[in-house]
């Protein structure tokens, strides 16, 4: 893993609202607020970026936990895919959520999953690359099927 430095030091508060991810800066003499495309899950990784460096290391001993998502009550209608990744994508709009079932037999659910971005991933030219470079690692998720 290569680490860059960042400075988050004027980043004052975070919020997110309809695909927005909203930064108050302190910009010295005035404060900015600006929006930025981003999902729910960066405002979660910043909040967690804060509590990690805000907390004695002493203390993080376990209390890093990612949020859990609690499995979506009805079943999600599934719809057959051509990719090697996936079997079966299918989303539930009223909750917003995600689900994947991949060529390994595992389903995992996808959080706050934008309705833009599941119609991206049913017209996307290959189910696994828009996986990776559009979900994989920005939105929480939790595996839903009882591992063999």
């Amino acid at each position: 893993m290569k680490l860059s430095k960042i400075d988050l030091s004027s980043v004052l508060a975070v919020g997110h609202s309809n695909g927005q991810l909203g930064l108050l800066i302190d910009r010295g003499a005035e404060v900015e607020f600006i929006e930025i495309a981003a999902p729910e899950a960066a405002k979660h990784g910043l909040q967690m970026v804060d509590f990690i460096a805000n907390t004695d290391s002493t203390e993080l001993n376990g209390a890093i936990e990612l949020p859990e998502i609690a499995p979506c009550g009805e079943p999600i209608a599934m719809m057959s895919v051509d990719s090697q990744m996936a079997r079966a994508i299918g989303y539930n709009e009223e909750e917003q959520v995600l689900q994947i079932e991949f060529s390994s037999g595992s389903v995992y659910q996808y959080s706050d999953v934008e309705p833009e971005i599941w119609e991206s991933l049913q017209d996307a030219d290959s189910t696994g690359r828009f996986f990776n470079s559009e979900i994989k690692g920005y939105y929480s998720s939790q595996r839903v099927d009882e591992p063999a």
